[in-house]
């Protein structure tokens, strides 16, 4: 079982695959290209103001011995480029860069390109913290405004393959809410027993829900409150009811919790690498780790 950020980046050093990063010129993003050419990860395509990127290289001491600069007038132009490479087999993983999320996903989403997967995209956080046993997973806050019943779904299904790539068996997903019963008044809690009943044949996930988010991840908070079952105090995988709630809870992982984290959108055809602009770049190089553990194997296929 994968249990801390560290093991992914070491399974993904010597595989190089070859990025293509939209609007690349981002010191950041730099930093954490720089550090997984290092690492050996992969090769970079490198889309956007070619001048800027040369800049920031300079400016910064960065020398890549595989990376190739393409001059893009728009950041619209970068991320189309981006998605093209990887739609004509040039490149294996999309980066955003310096632009954002929605013109990306534009270009992911692209019918010409062909990189729209079958399901719904959403977005997973991976978290590593001192104060969890286990690196726990946290979707979605970064792509699903208010998802349905059925969103719900897909986006745990989604989890699934992070779940298998972390070889988790069964992966245990709280589904979260304000209370441990069901109210018809709240929505999430609803919308949480409902997917515990449609999950519960499947022998590689467990939800259970609904769960408030400190029985989730406490047990003692769990027994004190007589909640018992295989996902209290031992969740795997956060299902939050609103991208509000992800942003939230995963930021406050990251600036009170001092979390280190990852950030990937699954459901596409290729994994894409979605990180906050204000994320470091040892956060970048975990979500880069993070995408190119996802190619090693046919898991990518989401």
């Amino acid at each position: 079982m994968i249990t801390s950020l560290k093991e992914i980046v070491s399974q993904a050093r010597n595989q190089k695959k070859r990025i293509a990063v939209a609007s690349a010129e981002d010191k950041d993003v730099l930093i954490s290209l720089s550090e997984a050419e290092r690492h050996n990860m992969a090769s970079f395509l490198l889309f956007g103001d070619a001048l800027k990127i040369r800049e920031t290289m300079e400016k910064n001491n960065l020398l890549f011995r595989h990376a190739e600069i393409f001059d893009c007038k728009t950041p619209e132009e970068a991320s189309y480029m981006a998605a093209r490479a990887v739609s004509e087999g040039k490149a294996d993983i999309i980066m955003k860069g310096l632009v954002d999320t929605k013109v990306l996903l534009k270009a992911v989403l692209s019918k010409e390109l062909g990189l729209r997967g079958d399901t719904l995209l959403s977005h997973v956080m991976v978290y590593e913290m001192k104060s969890y046993p286990k690196l726990i997973l946290l979707t979605d806050g970064g792509m699903v405004m208010k998802p349905s019943l059925k969103d719900k779904e897909s986006i745990i299904r989604n989890a699934m393959v992070l779940g298998k790539l972390f070889e988790l068996h069964p992966m245990k997903v709280a589904a979260l809410s304000a209370v441990e019963k069901v109210n018809p008044n709240l929505e999430s809690s609803v919308d949480a027993q409902e997917l515990q009943k449609i999950f519960k044949e499947e022998k590689d996930v467990v939800v259970e829900g609904p769960l408030s988010f400190d029985i989730a991840i406490s047990k003692e908070s769990a027994a004190h409150k007589g909640v018992t079952g295989e996902v209290p105090g031992d969740a795997d995988v956060l299902l939050v009811p609103s991208l509000e709630a992800g942003n939230f809870l995963g930021k406050s992982f990251t600036y009170m919790a001092g979390a280190e984290s990852a950030g990937i959108i699954l459901g596409a055809k290729c994994p894409v690498i979605l990180t906050s602009r204000s994320d470091s770049s040892e956060a970048k190089l975990n979500s880069i780790a993070l995408a190119v553990m996802m190619t090693l194997s046919k898991g990518e296929k989401q």
